[in-house]
């Protein structure tokens, strides 16, 4: 391990030389699958970290589920799966099988990050868990995704979104106040945790400057999803309250939500005092705005049975776009409820040039861009995501070539 914390030689030398995001030179050993593991992965890949995809001989599970699929020359591909993994290089090892355990094994003594989502301690019989690895490589960050932890009660338990949904009490939020509970419209706390798994690898490759030593990086939905809800779950834990379901009103703010236009409902918001004034002034009642009912957020929130058919009596005479032009004109937010296609649209519209294209010719994927720009060094998109076993012979081939002994320097 050199004193910055990097690992020289362990990143394929084709690949070294061709990333010039923030990780580059990085190794990610990647044995995840479905979404908060390869999600994290893809995000480290797109800054420039060399991630290995290390899947079953049947594949990630979310190569199978179908529908939507986009239509390729080799067949029909998951688009859930092409969401999430991107920038990677894909090799299929049965780790039931001596000799594909054997380079295994040697991927993760190579590897800076791994990263696993197995039930806890699923890959101690292969000798695959953070004690084993890190007793060999003590620089690898090695960070495990699950459902509700590693302790005694939580690691028997699998851990899927929607589980974790109900139990940690989102779903008790979503939907009418008189309706059944409804699940959000996308594995929300998979993405969450994949972003703290990311966070929290990003934090330990920094204390590795420092130390030269990596650390077990630790993340489950259920912790995921409590500090997701962030003023729901604060409500409850700083006060006794627990919220309930309230359709689409808010808690705490009022107006800041649907309102109905002439055509159609609009999102409308007054964060704050001043926005209420601007937004009354729009409507053309800004004596709303000096009345003692709805002056301050509190009384508005108080008194949202009596302001909102005022605002609604007065959006209702025009469209929907006319008003929602206005209304941004005078700062306030507010927005139209669009499909993925409108909002795809709407990124477009302002210069956010959301889709990216990711490989070329035939392998050409369209995907979403990454979330984060930098000015230095932005993220790149070289690799489409892999078929199953795409690079598997390169793979095995390089782990099969012996590495340099690495000296170790004390900081």
């Amino acid at each position: 391990m050199t004193t910055d914390g990097t690992t020289p030689e362990r990143t394929t030398p084709d690949r070294a030389s061709t990333r010039s995001g923030p990780l580059a030179g990085l190794l990610v050993a990647d044995f995840s699958r479905i979404l908060a593991g390869p999600y994290a992965s893809m995000l480290l890949a797109d800054l420039g970290a060399e991630v290995v995809k290390v899947e079953s001989p049947g594949g990630d599970d979310t190569r199978s589920w179908m529908p939507p699929v986009r239509e390729t020359d080799d067949g029909t591909v998951s688009t859930y799966y092409l969401g999430i993994n991107r920038n990677k290089r894909s090799v299929a090892l049965d780790l039931k099988d001596a000799d594909d355990l054997a380079l295994a094994q040697e991927l993760a003594q190579r590897a800076d990050v791994m990263l696993e989502n197995f039930r806890p301690g699923g890959l101690a019989r292969f000798g695959l868990d953070y004690e084993t690895v890190s007793a060999t490589n003590p620089g690898v960050v090695y960070a495990s995704i699950s459902g509700f932890g590693s302790g005694p009660e939580g690691a028997k338990l699998p851990g899927y979104d929607l589980i974790v949904q109900a139990i940690s009490g989102l779903m008790s939020l979503t939907g009418s106040p008189d309706g059944e509970p409804y699940r959000a419209g996308i594995s929300v706390f998979d993405v969450m945790a994949g972003m703290h798994a990311t966070i929290g690898t990003l934090a330990a490759l920094n204390k590795r400057h420092e130390t030269g030593r990596g650390q077990h990086v630790e993340v489950n939905l259920m912790s995921s999803a409590l500090s997701g809800l962030v003023n729901q779950s604060s409500a409850y834990v700083a006060s006794g309250t627990v919220p309930m379901r309230m359709g689409n009103s808010h808690p705490s703010l009022f107006p800041y939500e649907p309102l109905p236009c002439s055509d159609g409902d609009l999102i409308v918001t007054a964060g704050n005092d001043g926005q209420f004034r601007k937004l009354v002034g729009v409507l053309g009642v800004p004596e709303l705005a000096d009345d003692p009912r709805f002056r301050r957020n509190e009384d508005r929130t108080a008194n949202r049975a009596e302001l909102r058919p005022l605002l609604v009596e007065r959006l209702a005479t025009r469209p929907k776009d006319e008003w929602f032009r206005e209304i941004i004109a005078a700062g306030v937010p507010c927005g139209p409820i669009n499909t993925i296609e409108g909002g795809v649209a709407f990124a477009e519209s302002v210069g956010l040039e959301p889709v990216v294209e990711v490989g070329e010719g035939a392998a050409m994927v369209p995907s979403v861009r990454h979330p984060i720009r930098l000015s230095e060094t932005p993220p790149d998109y070289v690799l489409p995501p892999p078929r199953l076993d795409e690079h598997g012979a390169e793979i095995r081939a390089w782990l099969a070539q012996p590495t340099p002994p690495v000296e170790t320097e004390e900081p």
